[in-house]
């Protein structure tokens, strides 16, 4: 059998966070995600009335942040991209027998801590096309802080990059890597308005 969660609610004490498992009835009609989750006493009425209070801590467990991977057609384009950010290749590995590549980006000084993977899939060796990738909606984008929203937009015009939405507020701005994953950029708090950003349109979608 697996391990069982344990969850703090705001109304619960050490003493409260039981160990034994909510009966099976206080399951019924909970989402999964619940069925195996440790509330105190005082909150299993809100959940029979069909709430489910939510957790605010794991209790002697704790989870990590790994990476965010995308798959990519153009390595070199993509790093070369994720370069202009800020990002720098951390580490890789080859897959002769997978026919694959895995490389792992990540900030200065934040190698381990928040990375994305670059995954790239050889041609076929019969000859036939690569593979090629649409966005989907169910992804987002990804974000990041910079020091400078102005300078950093600017390295990504001269190097040829579509800014989607421009700094006009000197806050946000959104591009997107040559297999199209919308990158959001986040200004370390907030710079004047200043042109051609203010005035510069939207382009296109992000």
């Amino acid at each position: 059998m697996g391990s069982t969660l344990t969850m703090a609610h705001p109304a619960a004490t050490n003493e409260q966070v039981r160990k034994s498992r909510c009966p099976s009835r206080l399951r019924e009609g909970r989402p999964a995600y619940y069925s195996n989750v440790r509330f105190p006493p005082q909150s299993r009425h809100f959940i029979q009335d069909g709430y489910n209070p939510p957790p605010i801590a794991y209790v002697g467990t704790m989870t990590k942040y790994l990476h965010t991977m995308i798959r990519v057609s153009d390595p070199d384009a993509t790093i070369r991209f994720f370069n202009l950010i800020g990002l720098e290749e951390v580490r890789r590995f080859d897959s002769e027998a997978g026919r694959f590549t895995l490389i792992f980006l990540a900030p200065p000084g934040q190698a381990g801590v928040a990375e994305v993977e670059l995954t790239y899939n050889w041609p076929p060796e019969d000859g036939s096309a690569p593979e090629t990738y649409a966005g989907g909606r169910n992804f987002g984008h990804l974000a990041y802080r910079v020091d400078d929203i102005y300078t950093t937009c600017q390295r990504l015009v001269d190097a040829g990059v579509t800014i989607n939405r421009p700094p006009r507020d000197g806050h946000m701005a959104f591009v997107r890597s040559p297999d199209g994953i919308s990158v959001e950029l986040l200004q370390d708090g907030h710079l004047p308005p200043q042109e051609p950003w203010a005035s510069m349109p939207n382009i296109g979608s992000w």
